[in-house]
Order: C-alpha cells, then structure tokens, then sequence
C-alpha cells in the first residue's frame, strides 16, 4: 500500500491488474478524455504501456473496490524543459489520473484522489512542486484539480494527440514552496 485516506487507498500496480486496466481502456467513456476513443486498449497494450516505464503506476481503491488508475513520476531534464522549469532547482513531480469505473465518477473521489496524492509526494517524495496537463477542453477534472489547489501556469498549444488531431493542454501546478 502507498497510501490510505480514509475509503480511499492507492497501492502499487501489479501485474494481476493489467486485465483491470484493460477493461477500464477500452471502455468508450473513459477513453474521451484518456487516450481517446480511437485507442482502446488491449491486454497486450496496457502491458507495453504500462509495465515497461519509469513512472510509478498505482491502482485506486475505494470501498475495496478497484477503481482507478494513478501515476506519478519526478519531472526530468527534458519535462522540465518542455514545461519551463528548466532553471527551476526544485523538486517537480507530475501526475496523471483516471477513473476508470464511471459509476464513481461525479462523487468526489478525484478529489480526494487528487489531493491525498498531492500530500503523499509533498510529504514523502519532499515534492515542492506537482504539475499535470489536463486537456483545455476537460473542464470537469480543472474543476476537480483547482478545488485541490492547482493553479493554471501556462497554455500548451497542441500538445496531445487525442483522437486525431492534437489538443490543448494547461499546464497546471501545485505549488509548495
């Protein structure tokens, strides 16, 4: 286990759960705003995708129930680059996120998600700053992701391809410095 919060854990990804993450990534209402609907994926995918990385994959559990998928990762050279942190000496981690279980959607659990993980890499990983890059268009999770103290840095003109043509993203951070 990486961390509890009270109905809310986050543990390690294993892999017994890629047919987890498989079922969650070819689901069309999930794939809208990760990944894409045009990219479902298969065993053989979330595989290659998600268990040949460097960032750390967790499974969400609420109600000892699986629902989700979270990442987190420290920024390196390149990343830092890309997102203007290039003389920053700080600590940067990002993250990256999803429900994959729909029913759980809309009951503030990313929320809490969101902002037990922003705690974990503060308090453990010594993080003094935590970024992402939701999509312009994904107003639901820059709600959810203001409401746990992120704040929009930067607009990052067609940086995600997301079902054929690329996207806008906001750069957004948590700052805790």
């Amino acid at each position: 286990m990486l961390f509890q919060n009270g109905k809310l854990l986050v543990r390690k990804l294993e892999l017994k759960d890629n047919y987890l993450l498989a079922k969650w990534l070819s689901d069309p209402i999930v794939l809208e705003y990760y990944e894409g609907r045009d990219n479902p994926f298969d065993l053989e995918k979330v595989n290659k995708k998600f268990y040949q990385r460097d960032e750390i994959g967790c499974i969400v559990v609420f109600e000892n129930v699986e629902i989700g998928y979270i990442q987190y990762y420290q920024l390196d050279k390149e990343s830092k680059e890309l997102y203007g942190y290039a003389e920053v000496p700080d600590i940067i981690y990002g993250m990256d996120q999803f429900i994959g279980k729909t029913e759980y959607w809309n009951r503030g659990i990313g929320t809490l998600l969101v902002k037990s993980m922003v705690e974990f890499l503060v308090k453990q990983k010594q993080a003094d700053r935590v970024v992402m890059d939701p999509q312009t268009r994904n107003e639901r999770a820059l709600r959810c992701y203001e409401k746990c103290g992120f704040e929009k840095v930067k607009l990052l003109p067609q940086n995600e391809l997301h079902e054929g043509e690329y996207r806008d993203c906001w750069l957004i951070e948590y700052t805790n410095i």
